[in-house]
């Protein structure tokens, strides 16, 4: 079984960002007083009772590397501090369940994994490697999280994970001088997107950067299309396989999309190109080279913020952001994560857990930038910049109204592995966007193998 959530308030969200884009001329360098340790010196005041840990040890295993893990870290040392344990962060290789196996056969499984698929979490309850939630951290849940949140970290009734880190999928992100020198203006929808790209084009620029050596990327362009224009119905349907992937309803997705991807002019490098582009070289060069960037807009998710940083550009005023234009008569909502799940029934486990599912814990990395929390208890000051204090508002305001990213809903041998299944075949429909059927075949034929195994 997969876990969907109802339909609510998608439009809410999109005006919300909407709006942010106008507000966000905040600056990502002028943030509220920091900590040493990188927190807000605005933090909730603190109710959390964690126990004395000296002497114990624990590992944490999560696929982040760069600034997303050193940011993690810092949490990790405000744990120790709070606590007395000391805490390693062991790197995992994708996919994290097969990393896991790996260490797990070896009889040295860490203490808490970060999952970035509900399918994972699915995986690890099944194969009896993941411990329940405990009634502390089962407690802050409770207080923090909307029902959607805590539903996603749940497998048949019991709670199994702590999703710590959001993300926000639906947002377009483009380098403002750009925009300015061609005269162009945001889109709102699918059709004043593929003509706004077509503007930039003729001012001299490539206009859209896509990381397409990350197959991941290009699962986020399919369902955000997808989600807009065949609507959350068929979205669930068809992340639960209740449709197949040769429906009418993929097809005019991916003919949508062909709309992008057959138009090499309009792709960095073209496809060849993209091919060969990893998320964040996808990001930094849209924000590198000035107004002549090798691509004005990219599209991702909040955590783009991370990479921008590693350039000269400024969010809000060089880097700006909009939603994912409309596709069909609503814009899309696809919200991603990484839930903690415990590996050890330990105190410290759970403590952990406890600690993550904090506004305490969520404060800390919100302060540290390209980080989205699904912590209701957060106090958006905590964000660094007005864009991503408005991203996060909208999240929080959405209540359940979203969708969880599709493809971490699936088999993780189908929606989440290199070099395989739907990442895979998307990689190849990049390549060939003319083969809408012979994609929608392969796609079927993968994801038929990976939802009987």
């Amino acid at each position: 079984m997969r876990t969907t959530l109802r339909t609510g308030r998608a439009a809410a969200v999109v005006a919300a960002i909407g709006a942010l884009v106008i507000a966000g001329c905040g600056d990502n360098r002028d943030n509220d007083s920091k900590k040493p340790d990188g927190s807000t010196s605005k933090e909730p005041a603190s109710s959390l009772r964690l126990p004395r840990l000296n002497g114990q040890k624990l590992e944490v295993a999560a696929v982040w590397s760069g600034p997303e893990q050193e940011n993690f870290t810092k949490v990790l040392k405000e744990f120790e501090k709070r606590t007395g344990a000391t805490v390693t962060f062991v790197p995992a290789q994708d996919p994290i369940v097969n990393f896991l196996g790996t260490k797990i056969a070896g009889g040295a499984p860490p203490d808490v994994a970060m999952l970035p698929q509900v399918g994972a979490i699915q995986q690890a309850v099944q194969r009896k490697w993941a411990k329940p939630v405990g009634p502390e951290a089962k407690a802050q849940l409770t207080k923090n999280y909307s029902k959607g949140w805590q539903d996603l970290g749940a497998v048949d009734g019991t709670q199994y994970g702590v999703y710590y880190k959001a993300a926000n999928k639906s947002l377009v992100w483009y380098n403002n001088a750009v925009f300015q020198n061609a005269g162009a203006k945001e889109p709102k929808t699918w059709k004043e997107f593929l003509a706004t790209a077509e503007t930039i084009s003729a001012s001299g620029v490539t206009p859209v950067s896509v990381a397409g050596a990350d197959g991941w990327t290009l699962t986020d362009w399919f369902e955000n299309v997808y989600l807009s224009q065949a609507g959350p119905q068929k979205y669930d349907q068809l992340a639960q396989h209740k449709i197949k992937w040769t429906d009418p309803s993929v097809k005019t997705a991916l003919t949508t999309l062909a709309e992008l991807f057959g138009k090499p002019a309009l792709i960095s490098g073209g496809a060849d190109g993209a091919l060969q582009t990893e998320f964040p070289a996808s990001v930094t060069q849209s924000f590198s080279g000035g107004d002549q960037p090798k691509g004005a807009m990219v599209f991702e998710g909040d955590f783009v913020a991370v990479n921008i940083a590693q350039t000269d550009a400024r969010i809000g005023t060089d880097a700006k952001v909009f939603p994912f234009p409309a596709v069909g008569s609503t814009a899309p909502v696809v919200t991603g994560g990484d839930a903690a799940v415990a590996l050890k029934d330990s105190t410290g486990a759970q403590a952990l857990l406890t600690f993550l599912a904090s506004p305490e814990a969520a404060a800390i990395s919100a302060s540290a930038g390209g980080f989205l929390s699904p912590n209701k208890s957060l106090d958006p000051s905590a964000y660094p910049n007005d864009v991503q204090r408005g991203i996060a508002k909208a999240l929080i305001a959405a209540g359940d109204g979203f969708r969880f990213d599709m493809s971490d809903q699936m088999p993780q041998s189908f929606g989440g592995t290199p070099g395989k299944g739907e990442w895979k075949a998307l990689q190849d429909f990049l390549k060939n966007p003319k083969d809408v059927a012979g994609a929608q075949q392969k796609l079927e034929s993968d994801a038929a193998k990976a939802y009987k195994s």
